[in-house]
């Protein structure tokens, strides 16, 4: 087996012990967020504001409710 330099075994090192992390349910709230904006806007015929409401349940999950009022 042939031996590995220093460099290289500390930087696999840091590979492996580096967390991995699936942000593809976050990256597809973000959407659905911006899409809820821009419906919002064309719906209220403009700016909006916005107010949520957020509760925690009994099995870890996040509800958000948004509430979207016209500006001005």
């Amino acid at each position: 087996m042939a031996e590995e330099k220093p460099e290289l075994t500390a930087l696999l090192k840091e590979v492996a012990e580096t967390p991995k992390r699936d942000n593809s349910a976050y990256h597809a709230a973000m959407a659905e967020a911006r899409q809820a904006f821009e419906k919002a806007e064309a719906v209220l015929g403009g700016p909006v504001r916005l107010k949520t409401k957020t509760k925690l349940k009994r099995n870890g999950d996040y509800v958000v409710k948004w509430t979207f009022k016209r500006d001005g």
